[in-house]
């Protein structure tokens, strides 16, 4: 579950109390009134209320699982809340419109009239397509409210992925070839008002293999003093986890040698640590010369892999892996692959499968090493204050810069693909998932035509008594638009509580399936408002036709048969 701010579920709490406090207040009026259900209801609903409360404070002492561990008490009790919580907030919101209704009715004319038809007993089948045209607007909203937050979670966790596990800014050369004399740029582009952070990196394609498997990957040489200004390397390590920096084995490979046995070397599927274990104790004055010598040698340099390359190659920290380039020295036999052995210094898990089974991480002089590349290097990665607006700091980046043979581009120009067909599909799920508004606007129609047949004499007797047809007119829009309102505000504060629940109290997910450990959802005022002002101009333009026939109606034909 997210932490909350103090400030929030403090408000939050009031407000879940002052609504249990509104609904006994209008079951003690409902049970006076002698309205039994409607007071049993409200009972049930406050009641729900206080079951919310004490469920949600459950979920803040539920431990945090990670993987795929799953507990059967956990998730009843984060259901329990959201599915109390979701109920409690419809309940609320129908035992208010009663209140609502009566304001309108000590309001003008048209609203008065409007009101009185909404709340008025009518015939069987006009009260039950009054009834389906609210549920149908309400079940449009809130399925649109729900695939939006949705889409909106799934497009902020990648956007807040990509942005933690790379650059903001990218300076480097068309060709992408490496390219010296970087220091000078370097301390330009961090003297740059805005700018967090600057480091160097290497970066090469290579094959890894390890005793039981191999893979492709991509190298990056890294400078481990100045990543963690740029990207969430060090936040995102999960082994080891006793060391006081997470890229202490990268930076002196000599630890790997004597690694504690309560340090942990990997993580399980289900969140469960791998601890290194005991060394093994070896005779010293037996043993063979061989074993002697390497036990001796110098120590393998360090290697930081992702949780997927881990798992594919069966590697823990402190087991051995071997880099394979293709473009390796000239030998008798041509040009001969270039190896070097590596320990795993440190597993990472970014949340994004892509890196965590094709990045790895080494220090940039071994990668300068490796790769051939003295005191060159690919790109310089750049960090700023606020990502947001990066393409206002790019322009200033450029020009400290200052290279001509160099580029410099910003996160959003490098992804502009994946961002684009995110926003077209975001824009089209919301037109398309519109259309159900407008089916369930044809039920307003219905509505609003039986109602001007069903109420021909009372519409024929204001108009003998001086009601004008914009009078007649604005009274069937505003009927209408009652009838849509009720169903948007329920439709989408119903999508509001659920997916507030879910982003609060989490729903778990198969990482081994989905890759990620609970559904992403985006909470947006804005996208919730445009839904309410979408569902509610649909409606209205919705009542313009039955209105218009109201209107036309004359005192005579409605008084002909009476």
């Amino acid at each position: 579950m997210k932490p909350l701010p103090a400030p929030a579920i403090a408000f939050a709490a009031a407000a879940v109390i002052a609504a249990i406090g509104f609904l006994v207040w209008r079951a003690v009026l409902a049970s006076r009134r002698k309205e039994t259900a409607r007071a049993v209801l409200q009972s049930i609903c406050a009641v729900l209320g206080a079951v919310f409360l004490a469920l949600a404070r459950a979920t803040t002492r539920l431990p945090v699982l990670h993987g795929s561990a799953w507990n059967v008490r956990d998730t009843l009790v984060r259901a329990g809340a959201i599915a109390t919580g979701v109920v409690f907030l419809v309940g609320t919101v129908i035992a208010l419109l009663p209140w609502a209704l009566d304001r309108l009715e000590a309001g003008t004319f048209v609203s008065f009239i409007a009101a009185r038809h909404v709340r008025a007993k009518k015939s069987a089948f006009l009260s039950l397509i009054s009834g389906l045209s609210i549920f149908a607007v309400g079940l449009a909203s809130f399925s649109l409210s729900g695939a939006i937050s949705v889409m909106g979670g799934f497009s902020a966790d990648l956007k807040r992925k990509i942005l933690g596990n790379n650059a903001h800014i990218v300076i480097d050369t068309t060709s992408q070839a490496p390219w010296g004399d970087y220091d000078p740029t370097l301390q330009h582009v961090r003297a740059v008002n805005g700018v967090l952070g600057a480091t160097p990196v290497v970066q090469g394609e290579v094959m890894i293999s390890s005793t039981s498997n191999l893979a492709g990957v991509v190298v990056h040489g890294i400078d481990p003093k100045t990543i963690g200004d740029v990207i969430d390397l060090r936040k995102n390590v999960e082994a080891p986890v006793k060391v006081a920096d997470k890229l202490a084995y990268l930076e002196d490979p000599n630890l790997l040698r004597r690694i504690p046995a309560d340090e942990v070397i990997g993580i399980g599927a289900g969140g469960e640590e791998y601890t290194k274990g005991p060394e093994l104790s070896l005779p010293g004055d037996d043993l063979d010369p061989l074993v002697v010598e390497a036990l001796n040698e110098p120590p393998r340099p360090g290697l930081v892999v992702g949780r997927e390359l881990a798992k594919t190659l069966h590697v823990y920290v402190g087991d051995e892996v071997t880099l394979v380039s293709p473009l390796g020295d000239l030998g008798p036999m041509g040009i001969m692959p270039r190896t070097r052995k590596y320990r795993i210094a440190a597993i990472f898990y970014s949340g994004m499968y892509e890196y965590d089974a094709t990045h790895v991480y080494v220090t940039i002089d071994e990668a300068q090493s490796y790769f051939a590349m003295p005191d060159k290097i690919s790109s310089i990665e750049v960090k700023v204050d606020n990502a947001e607006y990066v393409d206002r700091l790019t322009p200033i980046v450029a020009t400290a810069v200052g290279r001509d043979n160099l580029r410099v581009r910003d996160w959003r120009e490098i992804n502009k693909n994946l961002f684009s067909a995110l926003k077209l599909e975001r824009i089209a799920t919301f037109l398309i998932l519109s259309i159900e508004i407008i089916v369930a606007s044809f039920c307003i129609v219905c509505t609003l035509l039986l109602m001007m047949t069903e109420k021909a004499k009372e519409i024929a007797i204001l108009k003998a008594l001086g009601a004008t047809d914009g009078t007649i007119l604005r009274t069937f829009v505003a009927e209408g638009v009652l009838i849509g309102g009720i169903g948007t505000v329920i439709g989408v504060s119903t999508g509001v509580a659920l997916c507030a629940g879910l982003a609060w109290f989490g729903l778990r997910l198969d990482p081994d399936v989905y890759y990620i450990d609970r559904l992403p959802i985006e909470v947006n005022p804005f996208d919730y408002g445009a839904i309410a002002l979408a569902a509610m101009t649909i409606c209205t333009i919705a009542t313009i036709f039955p209105a218009k026939q109201a209107a036309k109606l004359r005192p005579v034909d409605g008084l002909r048969y009476e």
